[in-house]
């Protein structure tokens, strides 16, 4: 029987989550960054703010996992 270490299952879940968010946090980051002109630095902040909302509720969802089933179902279905 396989044994899953769940706080270390949890961690590499998390992991994952974080590469995703920031991919997803890449060009608004560089419209701040850079200013880019014809770029709106509210409409990327409010961009950011809904990416920020999503992966809140991901990591509590990660979080709460009872079983490496539900990390995996998670990893799947967000495409971690």
């Amino acid at each position: 029987m396989i044994r899953v270490n769940m706080e270390k299952a949890r961690a590499i879940t998390h992991d994952r989550r974080r590469i995703a968010r920031e991919r997803e946090f890449a060009p608004h980051d560089a419209v701040i960054a850079k200013q880019i002109p014809g770029k709106s630095a509210s409409e990327a902040e409010a961009s950011r703010a809904v990416i920020r909302a999503k992966y809140d509720a991901r990591q509590a969802e990660i979080s709460g996992a009872a079983d490496p089933e539900a990390l995996k179902a998670i990893i799947e279905r967000e495409g971690l």
